[in-house]
């Protein structure tokens, strides 16, 4: 059994700006590192229980995912800390300014006295330790490694005697003096890290000194047999899309600047000028903290091709409707950790045209070997060329989209990425499964 903890101090951090409850999260939500871990896990042998810490409970809740059969707990957060986050502009702010909003006066040197300490305590560590050890778990697992929530794991790890891991999903920051003098001690106790970029294990290494033999590079997982190609006629036909239309499909969290949103809109603005007169449509699937803004960006281009599904995909059928009925996924992201978005688009036979984001190059390497075309990150006017390239040509985006199905098929199946997922948890830490 290994105890998984995902990202964020409440776990509302990230459900509240994709439109998703707690329940939904509990019940519906699937895929994803998280998901895709707790199922490649599972199907060799070893069971996983997702820990997550909530503002909207008020004792310990045990609830059961119903898509993985995992166990689900949800513990409240320190009363100190729900205390304190009632008074706090942004929780994740990398300045006093930032996370209080003050500027001057006594409250200004209040608040940066206690800066360092907020984050820290968001770690209900007493009830974490006992409910992990209750679960019978014998490792931990956390999503991020440059994070307080972290370094509470190893101190619970060495409490319980058991090893702590930590993936990495894009993260890589540190917000003060305590955690840039603590993070090598807690990084270097670490039993081991997952991380799948080459260019973030080089850092890491580098500026950690974490021995090369603790760092796995591992892709994240996706189930295969969920995502798979389909029938694009069919699937047209029940969104109501045109059959000779020419699609390019984008889904995720509306998040505009690490997203790439603004570059993607105008990249489709320069495609569609010089094909004025063609059925093209950009599909646009997902919301969150910027879906506003976003709203206002596509009125203001003045470009009508797009269609824009304002929610969260929770269905992972509904959403295989949606690449399905594509010709080429696009992915114009300036950051990400190592991103699943394009593996699903790639495991539906989807060609991808990709921003250098932190992964991609390792998905796809240097050419177009893998089913993808990997573009300079900032760059519309590139981005705009290869897309406008694979909608002009039916075969090569065809050629490209069996390629990718063919690298997903052979790196990211829940089966070999599970195998690797074991191999390195028991060579690290003695995890056996049960």
């Amino acid at each position: 059994m290994i105890a998984i903890l995902p990202w964020g101090d409440f776990i509302e951090d990230f459900l509240d700006v994709i439109g998703v409850s707690l329940d939904e999260f509990s019940s519906k939500m699937t895929g994803g590192w998280l998901f895709g871990y707790v199922e490649a896990l599972r199907l060799q042998g070893i069971r996983s229980t997702i820990f997550c810490f909530s503002r909207n409970v008020e004792g310990t809740v045990h609830r059961v995912h119903q898509g993985t059969g995992a166990e689900v707990v949800i513990l409240p957060t320190p009363f100190i800390y729900q205390k304190i986050r009632k008074r706090i502009r942004d929780p994740y702010g990398m300045t006093v300014q930032q996370m209080f909003g003050a500027t001057r006066g006594l409250a200004y040197q209040a608040r940066r006295v206690m800066y360092p300490f907020v984050p820290f305590l968001a770690t209900p560590v007493t009830a974490l330790a006992h409910e992990i050890r209750r679960a019978g778990c014998s490792a931990i697992l956390c999503q991020e490694y440059e994070t307080p929530r972290f370094d509470a794991a190893i101190a619970i790890g060495m409490l319980l005697r058991i090893p702590v891991f930590a993936t990495y999903q894009g993260g890589n920051w540190q917000r003060s003096k305590i955690e840039r003098r603590l993070r090598p001690l807690t990084l270097r106790r670490s039993a081991g890290l997952i991380i799948g970029p080459a260019m973030e294990a080089a850092r890491v290494r580098v500026r950690y000194g974490v021995p090369p033999e603790k760092i796995s590079s591992i892709f994240n997982p996706l189930d295969l047999s969920e995502w798979r190609p389909g029938s694009q006629l069919d699937a047209r036909r029940k969104l109501g899309i045109t059959e000779g239309a020419r699609i390019a499909v984008w889904h995720g969290r509306i998040d505009i600047h690490p997203k790439g949103l603004d570059i993607l809109l105008e990249a489709w603005k320069q495609a569609c000028s010089i094909r004025e007169g063609r059925d093209l449509l950009l599909m646009v699937i997902g919301s969150g903290r910027d879906a506003e803004k976003f709203g206002e960006d596509i009125s203001n281009m003045g470009v009508t091709q797009i269609r824009w599904i304002r929610d969260y995909i929770l269905s992972r059928a509904a959403m295989r409707e949606y690449l399905n009925a594509a010709d080429v996924y696009v992915f114009p992201s300036r950051h990400e950790g190592f991103p699943v978005a394009p593996l699903e688009a790639m495991a539906c036979g989807l060609p991808v045209v990709a921003a250098a984001a932190s992964g991609i190059s390792d998905v796809f390497g240097d050419g177009e070997e893998y089913g993808g075309i990997v573009v300079p990150i900032e760059d519309a006017e590139s981005l705009a060329k290869n897309l406008g390239r694979l909608l002009d040509d039916h075969e090569a985006a065809r050629v490209l989209g069996a390629r990718a199905r063919a690298r997903a098929e052979k790196a990211f199946s829940l089966k070999n990425v599970g195998a690797q997922l074991v191999d390195f948890l028991q060579a690290r830490g003695g995890l056996t499964a049960k």
